[in-house]
């Protein structure tokens, strides 16, 4: 039976496990937005900016433990979504981009929209590939699956030239079988323990990825609670869960003066699906390593190793026989008064529901909110992770799509929430629970610490109106309202606790613009 390029296309995608896409779609997509319409099957999400579609496609990885797709149109397109495409590389979010081309007979024209979109794709992607041969573009697309379902989580991006979307052709599906984590050597866990044991409290685990859900983390606390050994996760992570009944960890500060506090008195570290924490720019006069010298760094489990495994055969060799230590519920008494970062972080610690998936872009005033929320109700915590900011909105956007039976509840600062704010209609088309809080400050407040750590104490007003977001000031809740989405202002702690009460007593989206 004859069928188009794209049909094939959207039947490889779904063998593969692939049954959601986030698309801003254009012409040369529309033989592909045919295809989509006549598979049910695949759960189609429109998204009015790809930055929206790309970053919605990270947080639903990191949720569903699956890749989505993506639907772009041609190069610019996809320059539109590379910095959420740059985060989510660096969560290690399996995706896979699909994005649309001139005909293969048409390209050479040069018409306005061409573009070389290999090398824009290059940068951000673990594989590339335009399929040029209708013959190949089954096996193609199973490859594309496969690379990005390989450890730890892979970028793959399917170029695909309209021609080949719309032309007929008999061939079956394919489904290829992605690569398995390695397996940490024996040897390295023997010299890890060994290590453990002998430094005690000077031995550090960095850990990230997988390890960072229960079973790591219960190892891990056996182990420290043998040993002595310290351990903390990556300052940025794709997913951490916390809260009662689960062993906390805390993270490695961002601030440098913090972070060499923290980390300047190791004498071994062991990586565990981490990477070696630096700071996140140079400063004059500053290290740019967090440890100190002489401190020996070896990486216990690479990230595309099974980090979990070499965590519980540590625990197991070291006769770390002891029960993890979890965290015990504490309720937390709702603040009142004039909002702050601290009445905020409380008001949400107090009011959180079980289960709740928080999808953080708070940034400079939200830091604080990490320790508030270690005795909470058990959550899942999401953050931005390669530093490029937008991702909150559609983070939060693609994780209530992967988990439609929990409430999200997205952190986001007001000077990035502008980046992408458009998933907001994206949330009230789909009715998605999601509860945003818009920490307004109504400025760049990340860039006036910058400023000052860089040496420029007292700018000038020309430098200040580059900082700040209050002339004019954005009315959130007017901005949502034209979205879709219903909102509210909070002035006081009291304000914010009514409103929370409001949105988490109903569902679909909620936002809440809290007045810093």
């Amino acid at each position: 039976m004859k069928r188009s390029g794209a049909l094939l296309m959207v039947d490889a995608l779904l063998k593969g496990g692939v049954d959601t896409c986030f698309t801003n779609p254009g012409t040369s997509e529309m033989h592909f937005v045919a295809a989509l319409d006549l598979t049910p099957e695949m759960r189609s999400v429109l998204c009015l900016h790809e930055t929206v579609a790309t970053g919605a496609a990270d947080g639903y990885a990191r949720m569903a433990d699956k890749p989505a797709g993506t639907l772009l149109h041609l190069g610019p397109g996809l320059a539109n979504g590379l910095a959420n495409v740059h985060n989510a590389r660096r969560a290690k979010s399996p995706m896979v981009n699909i994005v649309g081309e001139h005909a293969t007979y048409h390209r050479h024209l040069d018409s306005p929209l061409t573009s070389d979109i290999e090398a824009i794709a290059g940068s951000n992607s673990a594989w590339v590939r335009t399929t040029t041969r209708l013959e190949n573009l089954g096996k193609d697309t199973a490859e594309a699956i496969a690379i990005a379902k390989s450890p730890p989580g892979n970028i793959s991006t399917l170029i695909l030239p309209s021609d080949m979307a719309w032309t007929d052709l008999e061939e079956e599906a394919q489904v290829f079988n992605p690569a398995q984590p390695g397996r940490v050597s024996d040897d390295r866990i023997e010299k890890a323990g060994k290590k453990a044991k002998e430094l005690g409290e000077k031995c550090l685990f960095v850990l990230s990825g997988l390890t960072l859900r229960d079973e790591g983390l219960d190892a891990i606390s056996r182990i420290s609670q043998a040993t002595g050994a310290k351990f903390l996760a990556q300052g940025s992570n794709n997913r951490m869960e916390r809260g009662a009944g689960r062993v906390f960890i805390d993270r490695v500060r961002y601030p440098i003066p913090q972070a060499l506090e923290q980390l300047g008195n190791f004498e071994q570290v062991f990586l565990v699906n981490a990477v070696e924490p630096v700071g996140f720019f140079a400063y004059p006069g500053r290290p740019k390593r967090l440890f100190q010298e002489g401190c020996k760094i070896m990486e216990l489990a690479a990230e595309d190793e099974n980090g979990v495994l070499a965590l519980q055969s540590l625990a197991d060799e070291i006769g770390g026989g002891h029960k993890p230590l979890h965290e015990a519920y504490q309720p937390t008494e709702l603040p009142t008064g004039q909002l702050n970062p601290d009445n905020i972080a409380l008001t949400l610690a107090a009011l959180m529901p079980e289960n709740a998936i928080l999808a953080d872009e708070s940034i400079t005033s939200g830091r604080g909110f990490f320790p508030y929320t270690k005795n909470t109700k058990p959550h899942t915590w999401l953050q931005g992770t390669g530093g490029a900011i937008g991702i909150g909105f559609p983070m939060a956007t693609g994780a209530a799509i992967a988990c439609p039976n929990r409430t999200v509840i997205a952190m986001q600062a007001d000077g990035s929430g502008m980046y992408s704010c458009q998933a907001l209609w994206t949330q009230a088309r789909e009715n998605l629970d999601v509860k945003t809080i818009i920490l307004s400050n109504r400025a760049y407040a990340i860039l006036k610490g910058e400023m000052s750590n860089l040496g420029f104490d007292n700018p000038g007003p020309r430098a200040r109106d580059m900082l700040t977001l209050d002339n004019p000031t954005i009315n959130w809740p007017q901005l949502a309202n034209s979205m879709g989405v219903e909102a509210g202002r909070a002035e006081t702690a009291e304000d914010l606790a009514k409103l929370m009460k409001a949105a988490l007593n109903q569902k679909g989206p909620f936002l809440i613009e809290a007045l810093l």
